[in-house]
Order: structure tokens, then sequence, then C-alpha cells
């Protein structure tokens, strides 16, 4: 792969390639909206996309027909737009065959239940056929801590999607049918689990119970992922947990991948219950043979490294050994966030050879997939960050050379991180080149990464070849400050800024462009420190620049500075003054 090429998704094209994280993020997103766009208007308008030009017409390889063919009330109707994901027409067609008391089928009756309990009384579109991404996790708790804080988890199961509303068209049609089978409350469960009714979805399962129907393993694995909603303290949820478990057994139901990987998610949930019960559950995997997913490693570490008090890395490099084996594929929508939490766990151990490990089982068989454009740029940017506290700055850099704009886009904390390294391996040279680097990341604006640019530059004396390119840093900084634009407010100047400016325009000999720099201090009420002074009045003596010695002494007694006597009597001394001077 070429390291300076953008990712493959993008035009190749020098306009139209994103500079940063957030254009990035833009260009991916505009790129997708527009796809969206254009299925919008096929299937809004397909009347205009009703010529079939192809000679012999192969249907196959034709668009996708939208609108029904099925005219008139009838059974056939229904089913031809619950296949075509209607569901207002469904609904509507569906009131019109009770009206008329034509009898359904249950089999179709329960498509439109599974049609409305998946798209929750809403039309569904490409966005809302993906299943929302759930966010179970549990903020730190103490290992004593046995009740867990519900109010912050009442948003619902799928915060994303539509929520469950009171007596809405699936409660409806489910109470006014003449016959429910185990489909029908299988159903149901699933819906108002996926849609946050958590408590209504275990009702409705005791009715399926008094029904003497059985759930299907897709129904208990909703259910097992609802149970943090159900109850409030660790213990609790583990009980009902073991009692859905039990269920399953009694009513003869296999368990799945993905029931183990809800048990787990629900464990995260469970404190410290969670940590000593999450090793039983893998064994119960093996015994049943059942081969882990990314997501149950990553549900694993969640357990395990939360909070302050960090285990050993022994749990983490034993999932590595797992996962550097094999190319995994996706089966749980929770695949993705694998990489991006154990490369956090390496980040928090501190633990470089495990972030190495870790990186080289990303590249395995197709294992990169599972990053897309947001998760890869976090990914690396936690990589970056941990190689700039860890690694020799030898190879920080090649890293750094290699991944930014091709894998990842430096956040300001990758720069200052950066700095950091660049300092403690006394090699400032470097910065004026991550200098452009930050100009063409858009960071220009930022204080706190401008400050540390200028805190490193200014702090030690260097080569002559080094100020200079210092201070076309500090002129680019200065030009941050200004203002650019009528809709640009100019960055306020603060006096470590100004000082450090100064220093560096002084040290490169350009006294004017300095003492320029002097000015603001009076402009901005702020107080140059006498390490600032005594460099410009090194740099006015290196010039030859008496006026502006004379400035600075003026400039420091307006201030009212106890140094202004000190700055006086040097220049008496270092500097040849006309009697008009004196």
């Amino acid at each position: 792969q070429d390291p300076t090429a953008a990712h493959y998704m993008f035009q190749d094209d020098p306009f139209l390639m994103p500079r940063n994280a957030a254009n990035s993020r833009l260009y991916s997103l505009s790129k997708e909206s527009g796809k969206n766009a254009a299925k919008y208007i096929i299937k809004n308008f397909p009347q205009y996309f009703d010529k079939t030009l192809a000679d012999p017409n192969v249907p196959c390889l034709m668009p996708e027909t939208f609108t029904p063919q099925t005219e008139g009330v009838s059974e056939e109707a229904l089913k031809e737009r619950i296949h075509l994901r209607r569901v207002k027409e469904s609904v509507d067609l569906f009131d019109q065959l009770v009206q008329a008391g034509t009898p359904l089928s249950l089999e179709t009756t329960n498509s439109l239940l599974d049609l409305l309990c998946f798209c929750g009384d809403e039309e569904s579109t490409s966005e809302k056929e993906e299943e929302s991404k759930e966010d179970l996790e549990e903020p730190g708790v103490n290992a004593s801590e046995q009740k867990a804080p519900r109010r912050q988890f009442q948003r619902g199961l799928q915060s994303s999607g539509p929520r469950w509303r009171e007596n809405n068209h699936a409660e409806r049609i489910f109470k006014i049918m003449p016959e429910r089978n185990a489909h029908s409350y299988c159903t149901m469960i699933r819906g108002m689990v996926k849609h946050g009714a958590a408590s209504k979805a275990y009702d409705m399962y005791i009715d399926l119970l008094n029904e003497r129907h059985k759930a299907d393993v897709h129904t208990f694995n909703a259910l097992i992922r609802a149970v943090p909603y159900l109850k409030e303290r660790f213990i609790e949820r583990w009980e009902l947990v073991k009692d859905f478990l039990t269920h399953m057994t009694q009513q003869e139901v296999q368990p799945n991948l993905l029931t183990f990987n809800a048990i787990l998610k629900t464990l995260r949930r469970c404190g410290v219950v969670g940590r000593s019960m999450a090793l039983l559950v893998i064994k119960e995997m093996e015994a049943l043979d059942i081969e882990p997913s990314l997501a149950t490693y990553d549900h694993l570490l969640s357990i395990f490294y939360r909070g302050i008090d960090l285990p050993r890395s022994g749990i983490v490099s034993e999932v590595l050994d797992e996962v550097e084996k094999r190319s995994f594929t996706p089966q749980d929508p929770d695949d993705a966030n694998f990489f991006s939490t154990a490369m956090q766990v390496c980040c928090d151990l501190k633990d470089v050879k495990l972030a190495y490990r870790l990186n080289n089982a990303m590249e395995v068989g197709d294992n990169w997939k599972f990053l897309d454009v947001d998760r890869l740029n976090g990914y690396w940017s936690k990589f970056f960050s941990l190689l700039c506290m860890m690694e020799q700055i030898e190879f920080v850099l090649k890293w750094y050379k290699e991944m930014s704009f091709s894998f990842f886009y430096p956040t300001p904390k990758n720069i200052l991180d950066l700095l950091q390294a660049l300092d403690a391996a006394s090699q400032l040279e470097v910065i004026p080149s991550v200098w452009d680097d930050v100009k063409q990341l858009g960071f220009t604006r930022r204080h706190e990464v401008l400050e540390e640019f200028l805190s490193l530059m200014s702090r030690d004396q260097h080569p002559e070849e080094i100020q200079l390119a210092f201070a076309k840093c500090a002129e680019d900084i200065r030009a941050a400050h200004e203002p650019a634009g009528r809709e640009q407010v100019p960055l306020e100047w603060t006096g470590s800024a100004l000082g450090s400016v100064v220093v560096l325009f002084s040290r490169a000999g350009r006294t004017q462009d300095a003492w320029n720099m002097m000015e603001h201090f009076q402009k901005t009420n702020r107080i140059p420190t006498e390490k600032v002074m005594d460099e410009f009045l090194n740099c006015a003596k290196q010039t030859n620049c008496p006026e502006e010695a004379i400035k600075l002494v003026k400039l420091a007694a307006s201030l009212g500075l106890p140094s202004s006597q000190r700055l006086k009597s040097r220049t008496e001394e270092e500097f040849e003054l006309s009697e008009t001077q004196k």
C-alpha cells in the first residue's frame, strides 16, 4: 500500500482528498449521502426509470422494482406491500381487509408484525435497516458496589431508532389477531426489545409461557440483552440471565454464538459479578464447541479492563493468542469494536509489545475490514500515542511517516504526544516539518498546540539554520493571530505566546519583526518577562540597532517594570549612542 495515498473510498484528486479527520468523515458521509439521495429519487419517482433498453432483457441485472404491481384490496396486495417494506400502505390495507371481513392467514399477519416490529411504525430506509449499536457500557464501579445506577440507561436499547409507542400498530394488530402462535409472540418480544420497551417485552414473554408456547433462540438473545433494563442490582441481573438460560434448557433451545455474546454484553454491566462469571461463560462456550467471535473478545476485555485498578496483561495476552491465529468473518454487529477496544487496553496498560501483536493480528486475512474509516482513525491514533510514550524516537518517526495522512489523520493530542517525544529525545530540529503537517491538518488555531510549539522552540538556543526555520514557524503562528477574513475571529494573544514569538524572531536576527511583536504587549495589556527583553536587546546589539534598544527601554518604563533601569544601563554600556539618544 502506498503510505502517501488516502483511503481507497476517496477520489484520487488533490482537491477531493481529506486533509484531516473531520474532512475524512465529511467526505465519506457525503458519498453515502449521495447514494441515499439516488435511492430516494429512484424509489419516489420510479416512472422516470421504467425503460428497459437491454436486449436481451436479463431481469436479475435490472434495477429492483419498488412500485406495487398488484392493485385492489386483497391479501396478495398486502403481501406485496409487506415485501416492499411499505409500512403505512401495509397497515392501511390490513385495516381495509379487516373492515371488509376478509379472513387473513396467520402467516401474512405474522409477516406484517415482522415488518412493524422491525421498522417501529416508520417507513423502512437503508439507514434503519442496519441494527443500531447498543451502548451497554457501564461507568467504572467500585468492587464493593452492588447496585447499578439506572437512570442513565433509561434511554432504551436502541437510542438512535424509533421508540416503541404505547398502543402502536403492532400492539393493536396483535390484540385483534384471532389466532396467535409462538412466532407472533417472539416477533413482538424482539420488536419491543429493539425499540426500548424492555419491561413490555418481559411481560409479553410471560404471556408466551402462559399460552404454553416456546420461544426461539433469537428471542432469548433479545431478552438477555434487555436484562440490564429490567433489574437494577448486579446480582439480580445475573439471576435473571440464569433464569432465561434455564428456560432455554427446558424448552430445548440450543444456544448459539449470539446467545453467549448477549450474556457477556450483559455482564459488562454487572460490575464485580460480571468479572467473576465471565470466564465461566467462556468455558461453557468451549464445552458446547462454539467458536468465539471478535465481539466475544471485545466484551471480555471490556469486563476486565475497566476502571482505575487495571489487572495485569494476562487476559488480553491470551485473547491475542487466539485472535492471531484466525481470519475472522462478521458474525455479530459488535465484532467491529474489538480492535479499538483492544488498542485502548494496550494504551491503558502502556504495553507497546501487546500493541504490536494486536496490529499484526489486525493484518491477518480480512481482519482489517472490521475497521471502518472512523474506527480506523481512532485505532491508529491510540496506537501512535502509545508509540510516542513508549517507543524510541526513530521508530516513532518511522511510524509517523508511514501512517499519517494514509492510515489516519493525527489529532491535536497526537501532535502534542509527538512533540513531547521529540523533546524527550532532544530532536527538536524535526519541529518545522511537524508544523507543516499541522498547517495541513488545520490545527493552526488550536491554543494548546500553538503554545506547545512556541514553548519548545523558544526554550533553548539552537544553531542558526534551525533558528531560521523556527522563525518561519513563528511567522505562521503570528499570521494565525491576525484577522484573515470577515467571519474569522482572530486568536487572542497570551503573554507566553507573545514572548515566545519575540524570542524566536530575536534569535533569527529579525529585529523589526521582534519589535512589532513587543508593541503587542502594550496593546494587549501583557507584561514581557526579563528573558524576552534580554533576548530582544541581544538581537538589537547583534544587528547594531540602538534605536530599537532605546524603544525597549521606553516600553519597559511605560509598563512600570523594575527591570527598566537595568535595561537602560545595558543600553548605555553596550551601544554607541549619540548625544541625542543619550
